[in-house]
Protein backbone atom coordinates (compact mmCIF):
# COMPACT_ATOMS: atom_id res chain seq x y z
CA UNK A 1 0.00 0.00 0.00
CA UNK A 2 2.92 2.29 0.36
CA UNK A 3 4.34 1.65 -2.79
CA UNK A 4 0.36 1.27 -5.08
CA UNK A 5 -0.92 4.70 -5.05
CA UNK A 6 -5.01 4.89 -5.65
CA UNK A 7 -4.69 5.39 -8.99
CA UNK A 8 -2.66 1.82 -9.09
CA UNK A 9 -4.30 -0.58 -6.99
CA UNK A 10 -6.93 -1.67 -9.11
CA UNK A 11 -4.78 -2.94 -11.84
CA UNK A 12 -2.51 -4.38 -9.14
CA UNK A 13 -5.29 -6.37 -7.53
CA UNK A 14 -6.71 -7.42 -10.85
CA UNK A 15 -3.71 -9.19 -11.42
CA UNK A 16 -4.55 -10.81 -8.05
CA UNK A 17 -7.56 -11.69 -9.15
CA UNK A 18 -6.37 -13.05 -12.16
CA UNK A 19 -4.24 -15.27 -10.79
CA UNK A 20 -7.57 -16.71 -8.87
CA UNK A 21 -8.87 -17.66 -12.28
CA UNK A 22 -5.88 -18.62 -14.07
CA UNK A 23 -5.46 -21.73 -11.60
CA UNK A 24 -8.93 -22.76 -11.38
CA UNK A 25 -8.80 -22.75 -15.65
CA UNK A 26 -5.97 -24.50 -15.53
CA UNK A 27 -7.66 -27.21 -12.91
CA UNK A 28 -10.73 -27.32 -14.53
CA UNK A 29 -9.58 -27.92 -18.22
CA UNK A 30 -6.34 -30.11 -17.67
CA UNK A 31 -7.99 -32.38 -14.61
CA UNK A 32 -11.20 -32.69 -16.48
CA UNK A 33 -9.13 -34.06 -19.52
CA UNK A 34 -7.26 -36.22 -17.14
CA UNK A 35 -10.33 -37.82 -15.27
CA UNK A 36 -12.01 -38.00 -18.81
CA UNK A 37 -9.08 -40.49 -19.97
CA UNK A 38 -7.49 -41.67 -16.91
CA UNK A 39 -9.80 -41.48 -13.81
CA UNK A 40 -9.71 -39.23 -10.43
CA UNK A 41 -6.85 -41.01 -8.86
CA UNK A 42 -4.12 -39.63 -11.46
CA UNK A 43 -5.44 -35.94 -11.57
CA UNK A 44 -5.47 -36.04 -7.42
CA UNK A 45 -1.50 -36.82 -7.87
CA UNK A 46 -0.59 -34.81 -10.41
CA UNK A 47 -2.80 -31.93 -8.59
CA UNK A 48 -0.80 -32.05 -5.59
CA UNK A 49 3.00 -31.91 -7.06
CA UNK A 50 1.56 -29.48 -9.53
CA UNK A 51 0.07 -27.15 -6.72
CA UNK A 52 3.93 -26.74 -5.25
CA UNK A 53 5.37 -25.24 -8.27
CA UNK A 54 4.60 -21.99 -6.94
CA UNK A 55 7.17 -22.49 -3.99
CA UNK A 56 9.95 -22.00 -6.81
CA UNK A 57 8.97 -18.22 -8.05
CA UNK A 58 8.67 -17.61 -4.62
CA UNK A 59 11.68 -18.51 -3.13
CA UNK A 60 13.32 -16.47 -6.03
CA UNK A 61 11.69 -13.58 -6.02
CA UNK A 62 10.27 -13.16 -2.52
CA UNK A 63 11.42 -9.87 -0.68
CA UNK A 64 14.31 -10.26 1.46
CA UNK A 65 14.49 -6.51 2.28
CA UNK A 66 14.04 -5.51 6.03
CA UNK A 67 10.94 -5.03 6.98
CA UNK A 68 9.18 -2.67 9.61
CA UNK A 69 8.64 -4.28 12.64
CA UNK A 70 5.24 -3.00 15.11
CA UNK A 71 4.55 -3.44 18.47
CA UNK A 72 0.96 -3.55 19.20
CA UNK A 73 0.98 -0.68 22.27
CA UNK A 74 -1.84 2.48 23.20
CA UNK A 75 -1.51 3.78 19.89
CA UNK A 76 -2.89 1.09 17.82
CA UNK A 77 -5.89 0.39 16.91
CA UNK A 78 -6.80 -3.38 18.16
CA UNK A 79 -9.41 -5.59 16.34
CA UNK A 80 -12.28 -4.18 18.23
CA UNK A 81 -11.65 -0.85 16.57
CA UNK A 82 -11.88 -2.61 13.17
CA UNK A 83 -15.24 -4.48 14.51
CA UNK A 84 -17.16 -1.24 14.94
CA UNK A 85 -16.28 0.18 12.06
CA UNK A 86 -19.53 -0.42 9.75
CA UNK A 87 -17.50 -0.46 6.10
CA UNK A 88 -15.64 -3.68 7.51
CA UNK A 89 -18.84 -5.49 8.02
CA UNK A 90 -19.72 -4.27 4.63
CA UNK A 91 -16.52 -5.49 2.70
CA UNK A 92 -16.72 -8.70 4.93
CA UNK A 93 -20.26 -9.35 3.61
CA UNK A 94 -19.70 -8.75 0.32
CA UNK A 95 -16.62 -10.93 0.08
CA UNK A 96 -18.57 -13.74 1.17
CA UNK A 97 -21.46 -12.96 -1.16
CA UNK A 98 -18.39 -12.94 -4.30
CA UNK A 99 -17.17 -15.87 -2.80
CA UNK A 100 -20.15 -17.73 -2.43
CA UNK A 101 -20.74 -17.50 -6.03
CA UNK A 102 -17.13 -18.35 -6.74
CA UNK A 103 -17.06 -21.68 -4.60
CA UNK A 104 -20.85 -22.75 -5.90
CA UNK A 105 -18.62 -22.57 -9.50
CA UNK A 106 -15.55 -24.78 -8.58
CA UNK A 107 -17.37 -27.42 -6.09
CA UNK A 108 -20.92 -27.80 -8.03
CA UNK A 109 -20.79 -26.13 -11.64
CA UNK A 110 -18.70 -29.40 -12.97
CA UNK A 111 -21.24 -31.78 -11.78
CA UNK A 112 -24.11 -29.16 -12.86
CA UNK A 113 -22.65 -28.99 -16.61
CA UNK A 114 -22.43 -33.03 -16.62
CA UNK A 115 -25.74 -33.81 -14.98
CA UNK A 116 -27.81 -31.54 -15.86
CA UNK A 117 -26.63 -30.52 -19.21
CA UNK A 118 -25.21 -33.49 -20.62
CA UNK A 119 -22.07 -32.48 -21.22
CA UNK A 120 -19.18 -34.63 -21.59
CA UNK A 121 -16.29 -34.48 -19.50
CA UNK A 122 -14.13 -33.13 -22.12
CA UNK A 123 -16.86 -30.59 -23.46
CA UNK A 124 -17.34 -29.38 -19.50
CA UNK A 125 -13.45 -29.10 -18.92
CA UNK A 126 -13.51 -27.11 -22.06
CA UNK A 127 -16.22 -24.50 -21.01
CA UNK A 128 -14.90 -24.51 -17.40
CA UNK A 129 -11.42 -23.61 -18.04
CA UNK A 130 -12.67 -20.95 -20.65
CA UNK A 131 -15.34 -19.66 -18.07
CA UNK A 132 -12.22 -19.02 -15.62
CA UNK A 133 -10.22 -17.64 -18.21
CA UNK A 134 -12.83 -14.92 -18.44
CA UNK A 135 -12.81 -14.29 -15.13
CA UNK A 136 -9.07 -13.54 -15.53
CA UNK A 137 -9.37 -11.46 -18.20
CA UNK A 138 -11.76 -9.18 -16.77
CA UNK A 139 -10.21 -8.41 -13.54
CA UNK A 140 -7.39 -7.22 -15.60
CA UNK A 141 -9.39 -5.23 -17.61
CA UNK A 142 -11.72 -3.92 -15.27
CA UNK A 143 -8.91 -3.24 -12.60
CA UNK A 144 -7.33 -1.15 -15.28
CA UNK A 145 -10.53 1.07 -16.38
CA UNK A 146 -11.24 1.56 -12.70
CA UNK A 147 -7.78 3.01 -12.03
CA UNK A 148 -7.91 5.08 -15.49
CA UNK A 149 -11.56 6.59 -13.96
CA UNK A 150 -9.97 7.40 -11.00
CA UNK A 151 -7.41 9.22 -12.81
CA UNK A 152 -9.99 10.99 -14.73
CA UNK A 153 -11.33 12.42 -11.46
CA UNK A 154 -13.64 10.01 -10.15
CA UNK A 155 -13.48 8.95 -6.73
CA UNK A 156 -12.86 6.15 -5.48
CA UNK A 157 -15.68 5.47 -3.63
CA UNK A 158 -17.98 5.35 -6.23
CA UNK A 159 -15.53 3.66 -8.54
CA UNK A 160 -14.64 0.66 -6.61
CA UNK A 161 -17.94 0.08 -4.99
CA UNK A 162 -19.44 0.41 -8.70
CA UNK A 163 -17.57 -2.34 -10.09
CA UNK A 164 -17.67 -4.29 -7.02
CA UNK A 165 -21.36 -4.30 -6.52
CA UNK A 166 -22.20 -4.49 -10.29
CA UNK A 167 -19.95 -7.55 -10.62
CA UNK A 168 -20.87 -9.42 -7.96
CA UNK A 169 -24.70 -8.95 -8.58
CA UNK A 170 -24.66 -9.70 -12.29
CA UNK A 171 -22.16 -12.58 -11.65
CA UNK A 172 -25.82 -13.92 -9.71
CA UNK A 173 -28.17 -13.02 -12.43
CA UNK A 174 -26.44 -14.75 -14.43
CA UNK A 175 -25.91 -18.26 -13.28
CA UNK A 176 -29.17 -17.79 -12.36
CA UNK A 177 -30.16 -17.35 -15.73
CA UNK A 178 -28.13 -20.34 -17.28
CA UNK A 179 -30.81 -22.45 -14.84
CA UNK A 180 -33.32 -21.20 -17.19
CA UNK A 181 -32.20 -20.66 -21.02
CA UNK A 182 -31.33 -22.97 -23.45
CA UNK A 183 -27.94 -25.22 -24.19
CA UNK A 184 -26.38 -22.56 -26.13
CA UNK A 185 -27.57 -19.34 -24.40
CA UNK A 186 -26.89 -20.81 -20.89
CA UNK A 187 -23.18 -21.25 -21.98
CA UNK A 188 -22.62 -17.72 -22.78
CA UNK A 189 -24.08 -16.07 -19.87
CA UNK A 190 -22.40 -18.91 -18.02
CA UNK A 191 -19.25 -17.19 -19.11
CA UNK A 192 -20.10 -13.50 -18.62
CA UNK A 193 -21.24 -14.40 -15.12
CA UNK A 194 -17.53 -15.50 -15.11
CA UNK A 195 -16.45 -12.27 -16.45
CA UNK A 196 -18.69 -10.13 -13.81
CA UNK A 197 -17.16 -12.10 -11.22
CA UNK A 198 -13.47 -10.93 -12.43
CA UNK A 199 -15.00 -6.99 -12.21
CA UNK A 200 -15.96 -7.60 -8.50
CA UNK A 201 -12.80 -9.56 -7.70
CA UNK A 202 -10.70 -6.54 -9.73
CA UNK A 203 -11.84 -4.22 -7.04
CA UNK A 204 -12.67 -5.69 -3.34
CA UNK A 205 -9.32 -5.59 -1.85
CA UNK A 206 -8.56 -1.98 -3.25
CA UNK A 207 -11.49 -0.90 -1.33
CA UNK A 208 -10.34 -2.87 1.76
CA UNK A 209 -6.44 -1.15 1.30
CA UNK A 210 -7.56 2.35 1.23
CA UNK A 211 -9.87 2.11 4.18
CA UNK A 212 -7.62 0.41 6.27
CA UNK A 213 -4.55 2.30 5.52
CA UNK A 214 -1.51 1.12 6.31
CA UNK A 215 -1.79 0.60 9.42
CA UNK A 216 -4.35 -2.00 9.83
CA UNK A 217 -4.41 -3.44 6.32
CA UNK A 218 -2.83 -6.71 7.89
CA UNK A 219 -5.55 -7.14 10.58
CA UNK A 220 -8.52 -6.17 8.37
CA UNK A 221 -7.66 -8.15 5.22
CA UNK A 222 -7.02 -11.25 8.10
CA UNK A 223 -11.06 -10.77 9.33
CA UNK A 224 -12.28 -9.99 6.14
CA UNK A 225 -10.74 -13.34 4.39
CA UNK A 226 -12.36 -15.30 7.61
CA UNK A 227 -15.68 -14.23 7.16
CA UNK A 228 -15.40 -14.32 3.70
CA UNK A 229 -13.78 -17.74 3.18
CA UNK A 230 -16.58 -19.24 5.50
CA UNK A 231 -18.14 -19.08 2.37
CA UNK A 232 -16.26 -22.14 0.70
CA UNK A 233 -17.73 -24.05 4.11
CA UNK A 234 -21.28 -22.82 3.21
CA UNK A 235 -21.83 -22.63 -0.56
CA UNK A 236 -20.91 -26.10 -1.20
CA UNK A 237 -22.81 -27.27 1.68
CA UNK A 238 -25.71 -25.81 1.16
CA UNK A 239 -26.20 -26.46 -2.62
CA UNK A 240 -25.68 -30.30 -1.56
CA UNK A 241 -28.19 -30.13 0.64
CA UNK A 242 -30.55 -28.18 -1.06
CA UNK A 243 -29.84 -30.63 -4.57
CA UNK A 244 -30.47 -33.70 -2.17
CA UNK A 245 -33.61 -31.92 -0.87
CA UNK A 246 -35.46 -31.20 -4.00
CA UNK A 247 -33.34 -33.35 -6.40
CA UNK A 248 -32.78 -30.14 -8.44
CA UNK A 249 -30.48 -27.36 -8.91
CA UNK A 250 -32.80 -25.12 -9.35
CA UNK A 251 -33.54 -23.75 -6.00
CA UNK A 252 -29.39 -23.95 -5.26
CA UNK A 253 -29.13 -21.33 -8.43
CA UNK A 254 -31.87 -19.23 -6.91
CA UNK A 255 -29.84 -18.66 -3.48
CA UNK A 256 -26.45 -18.46 -5.09
CA UNK A 257 -28.13 -15.24 -6.52
CA UNK A 258 -30.20 -14.15 -3.68
CA UNK A 259 -26.56 -13.73 -1.58
CA UNK A 260 -25.30 -12.77 -4.81
CA UNK A 261 -27.46 -9.43 -4.62
CA UNK A 262 -26.87 -9.24 -0.83
CA UNK A 263 -23.32 -8.75 -1.80
CA UNK A 264 -24.09 -6.75 -3.91
CA UNK A 265 -26.27 -4.27 -1.85
CA UNK A 266 -23.12 -4.34 1.12
CA UNK A 267 -20.76 -2.90 -1.49
CA UNK A 268 -22.97 0.13 -2.58
CA UNK A 269 -25.17 0.45 1.07
CA UNK A 270 -23.05 -0.87 3.97
CA UNK A 271 -19.35 0.21 3.11
CA UNK A 272 -18.93 4.40 4.01
CA UNK A 273 -16.86 6.33 2.14
CA UNK A 274 -13.52 4.91 0.36
CA UNK A 275 -11.03 6.83 1.99
CA UNK A 276 -8.66 5.58 5.17
CA UNK A 277 -10.27 5.34 8.55
CA UNK A 278 -8.89 8.06 11.04
CA UNK A 279 -7.66 5.61 13.74
CA UNK A 280 -7.82 6.62 17.07
CA UNK A 281 -4.15 6.75 18.98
Amino acid sequence: MRHVPEVGRGFANALIAAGVGCGPALGTFFGGTLMARYGWRPFFIVLGVVSMAWLIPWFAWMPRGSTAVSSMGESDAGFLEILKQRSMWGTCGGLFGANYVLYFEITWLPFYLVRERHLSMGTMAKIGGLGYLCYAAAAVLFGWISDRWIAAGGTPTIVRKTFAGAGAGSAGLLLLGCALTGPTVSVILLLLAFAAGGMCGSNIWAITQTLAGPRMAGRWTGLQNFVGNLAGVTAPAVTGFVIDYTGRFFVAFVIMAVVALLAALSYIFVIGPVKEIAWEG
